[in-house]
């Protein structure tokens, strides 16, 4: 259960104000049908992380005890510094093709844009220290979604009234508190 809860809890706040959540802002504003964008959403970050969570699984069962509480330990205080770091969204990922329709424009423009992106990296860490794919995939999975449905359900109105930079420095306090505790071999 904590793997599922620390998936959750980290990646839902660190998607506040990150670039899907703006492409979440935009997909609604665009095209003004919710259920299939979140559908989109849902299916897209369940595929991504879902192979994050994989890779992260394997080199959970690759690489050394030893070195892989360093590298995770590393890996989740460079992910508390990134945190503080502003996100853009690309305008490259608007240009898909109006053919693919509303899921298939929000499963892709999804897909790609989380590519390399602080919730996937963070998806391949957790999922390398909890050794628990399902929960680590399911709770990163459920954090994108709490952060993301209301963005498309409420839209631009939303990030007005959130503190983003504060979401983001508690964030980055919990992954250094996670990094702390890996490399000081505390804790799950």
């Amino acid at each position: 259960m904590e793997a599922f809860f620390v998936s959750t809890s980290l990646v839902a706040l660190a998607e506040i104000g990150d670039k899907t959540q703006l492409l979440a802002f935009i997909l609604a504003a665009r095209f003004r049908r919710p259920v299939p964008i979140m559908l989109g959403i849902l299916t897209a970050t369940l595929f991504n992380h879902g192979l994050a969570g994989s890779l992260g699984a394997w080199i959970a069962s690759a690489v050394d005890p030893a070195i892989l509480r360093t590298g995770l330990g590393l890996s989740f205080l460079a992910m508390a510094v990134w945190m503080l770091i502003p996100d853009q969204l690309d305008s490259d990922t608007m240009r898909l093709s109006r053919r693919l329709g509303v899921f298939g424009t929000t499963l892709l423009a999804f897909f790609f844009a989380e590519m390399g992106d602080k919730t996937q990296i963070a998806t391949v860490a957790m999922a390398s220290h909890y050794a628990a794919l399902g929960p680590v995939v399911g709770g990163s999975t459920l954090g994108m979604m709490i952060a993301n449905v209301p963005a498309v359900l409420i839209g631009e109105r939303l990030a007005q009234h959130l503190p983003t930079r504060r979401i983001h420095q508690l964030a980055a306090a919990l992954f250094a508190l996670l990094g702390g505790m890996v490399l000081l071999g505390l804790g799950g």
